[in-house]
């Protein structure tokens, strides 16, 4: 085939649903991605694993799968997402399970890739964490997961089952994207000049709607249009790695070559050597160059050969989070909130026994962000308290909420719009962990097996790759 069109469904968990629809339905793609994975994110799923083993996939997946399958599975479009999150297994079973409900004249299989987990690999390895510069074993903290950044080596077998979704844990971002170009194409795995090019159209996609003008737009000095129906990109990919962006006709936002060149620098230290676990990607000798009405080309992107290691995310038991916030308007709003952190630091140490540093404040409204860079306004009209804390126990981060909540009857005057709130911590941290430690497998989930009740599987062990 002379080019593969690969559509953005979602740059981040919590993405809009109906950008991906209208591509699902209008953008005849050949795959359509759904990037829903960061460290915070699998951080959370796992916390959630850890308190229903059921659980541990994107909150979002079912929504998204219910919405998007009819019209997928009607155009032959394979869906690829790491919606997996802590639990791909446990996502695959739920995708079937929906197919089953939403297209029941056809059989969809869904292919599920495990193996990012690596936690007794991580613990035998015992590799040097980067946030502490010491071994892993020296750490006191609870471990309780370590994800690795699987790449296309690990998920092509995937595609070569025919499977109409493909579900992961953490892949990472552009290896959503490049696997299909090197399943389509045939590119080798040591191609180190396709695989970067491939990168580089992976990671202009990868963020959705970032590439279309969402992220870039500013009123003022970059205007974009039509944000509130804003169109997520696609790419016409050929078998050199070369692609032309687009989005669809009847959507917002804009495909530019300032929106390209912004996205390719998007969390890129260095551009001439872009990690992953694919490739060293070099986008030094890009070229950017519009070829049409919201219509981009890119090409020029090179690589060189793979390091031998994987980055690995560490998740430790952290505490809990406690949190308060509480508003004040009008003369002297800024000295009332003032007051009112007097008040709670001082009960958070004397009632409840925190630690007199495990609560800090800030006052939103008067150049809190930037963390007493600029001068705090004088005499702000309105001022919004926020508390918060790391703390050891739930009955701690309670305690922060609870003193701030309190300050309606027992604070300075005319406080208002009290939130509360606590929620357990998974400290993140990484490390890298020998790729050869690392053995992938492929689980394929039937919709028909889903709607008689249970689901039959077959497994591709990959072993160590």
């Amino acid at each position: 085939m002379s080019t593969i069109r690969i559509g953005s469904g979602a740059g981040f968990a919590g993405d809009r649903l109906d950008p991906a629809v209208k591509l699902a339905k209008d953008g005849n793609l050949d795959y359509l991605v759904f990037e829903c994975l960061g460290e915070r994110t699998v951080a959370a799923g796992q916390l959630r694993r850890l308190t229903d083993p059921s659980t541990g996939y994107d909150p979002l997946l079912e929504t998204r799968m219910r919405a998007v399958l009819p019209h997928t599975v009607a155009q032959g479009t394979t869906v690829v997402t790491n919606s997996g999150a802590a639990n791909p297994e446990a996502a695959g079973r739920l995708i079937a399970r929906i197919a089953a409900e939403v297209v029941p004249d056809r059989t969809v299989t869904v292919a599920v890739l495990t193996g990012d987990g690596v936690l007794s690999q991580v613990r035998s390895a015992d590799p040097q964490v980067w946030e502490t510069g010491a071994p892993l074993s020296t750490e006191t903290d609870d471990l309780v997961s370590a994800h690795a950044y699987l790449g296309v080596e690990q998920v092509l077998p995937a595609f070569g089952l025919g499977a109409d979704v493909i579900v992961t844990g953490r892949l990472a971002d552009p290896s959503l994207f490049l696997a299909p170009m090197v399943h389509e194409f045939g590119w080798s795995l040591s191609d180190w000049p396709r695989l970067g090019a491939g990168t580089l159209v992976g990671h202009l996609l990868e963020c959705a709607g970032q590439v279309t003008g969402g992220y870039f737009a500013d009123p003022v000095t970059k205007p974009v249009p039509g944000m509130a129906d804003l169109g997520f990109p696609f790419a016409d990919i050929s078998d050199d790695g070369t692609a032309v962006l687009g989005k669809l006709a009847d959507t917002g936002g804009m495909l530019t070559r300032a929106t390209v060149r912004e996205q390719m620098l998007y969390e890129v230290a260095d551009p001439g050597a872009y990690l992953t676990p694919d490739v060293v990607a070099d986008f030094t000798g890009v070229t950017v160059e519009e070829v049409g009405p919201d219509a981009v080309r890119v090409s020029g992107a090179t690589g060189r050969a793979r390091t031998g290691t994987l980055k690995v995310t560490l998740g430790y038991r952290g505490g809990w989070l406690g949190e308060g916030q509480i508003s004040y308007a009008g003369p002297r709003a800024r000295e009332r909130a003032e007051l009112a952190w007097e008040i709670v630091s001082d009960r958070l140490v004397r009632v409840h026994g925190l630690d007199p540093d495990a609560a800090s404040v800030e006052f939103i409204g008067t150049g809190a962000a930037f963390r007493g860079l600029v001068p705090m306004p004088a005499d702000p009209p309105e001022v919004r308290m926020r508390v918060a804390g790391r703390v050891d126990t739930a009955a701690q981060a309670h305690a922060i909420g609870w003193e701030v909540e309190a300050l309606y009857c027992a604070g300075p005057a005319a406080g208002g719009g009290a939130r509360k709130g606590l929620n357990e911590v998974l400290a993140i941290r990484s490390t890298l962990l020998p790729r050869d430690l690392v053995e992938a497998q492929v689980t394929t989930y039937s919709s028909a097996d889903a709607a008689d009740g249970a689901v039959s599987t077959e497994t591709d062990k990959e072993g160590a790759l």
